[in-house]
């Protein structure tokens, strides 16, 4: 005889391919009924027209046939009442009411924050942000990116990310997830690309949805990919997260390095902690016989990690254009090879290699 709650034990192992918790858990399987060896469940979904509903629809059926004494399925695809989606947001929000503090601001969260900033534009921050991102996630961390630049917003379109949007359930926004990394950006937001015409208060309400409006799940760590300069929306994070740490991206020029050194300055005033620097397009490497051409010159690296008293973390070679077709460098270039090493090296100074040791004791 097939019990309910024999159904319930093998559907826990489906999960939600958005939220990555099981279906049951999320209390979205209703009405079982078994009939002999015929087993008919329905499950809810959030929201009309989701784009899942066949990975989910064929993944209970695949559980259920698994079954002893299952022979035959009907799996049926429902959509939740009003009630039912404030019950599921409330559960994964993990509390029934809203909180002054979103939970992954809460001291408790475990999740380590590192700002990405820069002294100015055109430096490849938002390059050095979603390559660390994803070579942090490839050694087992849960990493998510929070495009903190609301002008210039450009993590989406490194990770390939052009027409998709986030999941919205009521008040609630699931974030997208490119190569296992989490991303939420203003980009998701703005209608046809067009321009952000804000002013500093909506800006830092924007930024603090992006905290408390984001379903992040678990996480270990949360890289924010600053806007360039000391303007509002990074005096807004240095307020949000004071224990935040912080790596400056420069390039060899003087020019860059100088201004690098005052965005620098301001983290420390804030009591932010620089764990170092990355110079990014440090020189263009020649594939066949390995010499080095310093196309922007050398030691601007250098010369801010001596300025911040830190350490310069990493040298970001230039890629060659009619070999590389994304910013997301793939595995086997110089550049992924650097990366990773630059994900080691933050890994180890930040203490994150507890986190990646429980993540390979849980797998």
């Amino acid at each position: 005889m097939i019990t309910r709650e024999q159904v319930l034990e093998v559907l826990r192992d489906v999960e939600d391919p958005e939220i990555h918790k099981s279906i049951v858990e999320l209390e979205m399987v209703k009405d079982i009924d078994i009939r002999g060896s015929h087993v008919s469940v329905e499950v809810l979904l959030t929201i009309r027209g989701c784009p899942l509903h066949t990975t989910i629809e064929n993944a209970v059926r695949e559980k259920l046939l698994a079954l002893d004494g299952v022979e035959t399925v009907d799996v049926k695809i429902g959509h939740m009442n009003d009630e039912e989606r404030a019950k599921f947001t409330s559960k994964l929000r993990g509390r029934p009411e809203p909180q002054s503090v979103p939970p992954i601001l809460a001291p408790d969260s475990g999740i380590q924050f590192i700002a990405v900033a820069s002294g100015k534009g055109g430096v490849g921050k938002s390059t050095v942000t979603a390559n660390l991102a994803k070579a942090m996630a490839a050694q087992g961390l849960r990493v998510g990116i929070i495009d903190a630049d609301i002008y210039g917003f450009s993590i989406p379109g490194i990770f390939g990310v052009k027409t998709k949007r986030p999941t919205v359930i009521d008040d609630l926004i699931i974030p997208i997830e490119v190569a296992g990394v989490k991303l939420i950006s203003m980009h998701f937001f703005v209608p046809d690309n067009s321009p952000v015409v804000w002013r500093g208060p909506m800006l830092g309400k924007m930024l603090r949805n992006f905290f408390g409006e984001v379903h992040w799940g678990d996480l270990d760590v949360v890289l924010l990919d600053l806007p360039p300069g000391t303007g509002d929306i990074a005096m807004d994070v240095h307020q949000l997260l004071p224990k935040s740490k912080e790596i400056i991206v420069t390039t060899p020029q003087a020019g860059a390095s100088d201004v690098a050194v005052r965005a620098g300055v301001m983290g420390m005033r804030t009591n932010h902690e620089i764990i170092g620097v990355v110079e990014n397009m440090s020189y263009l490497e020649c594939g066949h016989c390995g010499e080095r051409t310093y196309v922007f010159g050398r030691g601007g690296g250098e010369r801010v990690a001596s300025e911040l008293r830190t350490e310069l973390l990493a040298q970001i070679p230039l890629a060659n254009m009619d070999e590389q077709a994304t910013p997301l460098f793939e595995e086997g270039t110089r550049q992924a090879e650097v990366f990773h090493a630059l994900a080691q090296k933050i890994v180890d100074k930040t203490g994150l290699g507890q986190a990646v040791a429980a993540e390979s004791r849980t797998s």
